[in-house]
C-alpha cells in the first residue's frame, strides 16, 4: 500500500474511533474492505492514538480563536495523523512531506478552507519543534 493510501486509510479509521468510539481493530479492518493489513497504516493508527493527549495538546496551543472540540472532525483527526508524523516520526518522512500530504488529503476530504487551515497550523508545529 502506498503512504498516501495509508495515510487516508488511516485518516478514516481514525475518524471512525474518534466519531463513534469505535474499536481500534473494527475500524482498521472496516477502512482495509478486505485489503491486506498495511504497517504504515498500524504505525499511523497506534501512533495518534498512544500519543494522542500530547498532539491534542500541541494542536491547541497553536489555536488561535479555536478550540480543539470546535474544528471539523476531518480536519481534527487530520491534524492528529499529521502531528504525530511531525512529532514522531521524522527521522522517516520529512516535515515538508508531512505537510505536503497533509494538504492534499484535505483537499479530499475537508472543506474548501480545511487545506489552508492544516497548512497554517502544520508549519507552525513543523517550525517550533
Amino acid at each position: 500500500m502506498k503512504r498516501r493510501t495509508a495515510r487516508e486509510k488511516a485518516l478514516q479509521a481514525l475518524f471512525q474511533i474518534d466519531l463513534s468510539n469505535t474499536n481500534k481493530e473494527e475500524a482498521i479492518e472496516h477502512v482495509l474492505e478486505g485489503e491486506k493489513r498495511d504497517a504504515y497504516l498500524l504505525k499511523l493508527v497506534n501512533g495518534v492514538l498512544e500519543h494522542q493527549q500530547k498532539i491534542d495538546e500541541t494542536i491547541k496551543s497553536y489555536l488561535e480563536n479555536w478550540t480543539l472540540e470546535r474544528i471539523a472532525n476531518v480536519d481534527r483527526n487530520l491534524l492528529r495523523l499529521a502531528a504525530f508524523e511531525l512529532l514522531y516520526n521524522a527521522d522517516d518522512v520529512p516535515g515538508n512531506v508531512v505537510i505536503d500530504e497533509a494538504v492534499e488529503i484535505a483537499k479530499l476530504y475537508g472543506d474548501d478552507q480545511s487545506s489552508k487551515f492544516i497548512n497554517g497550523l502544520l508549519s507552525k508545529i513543523k517550525q517550533n519543534q
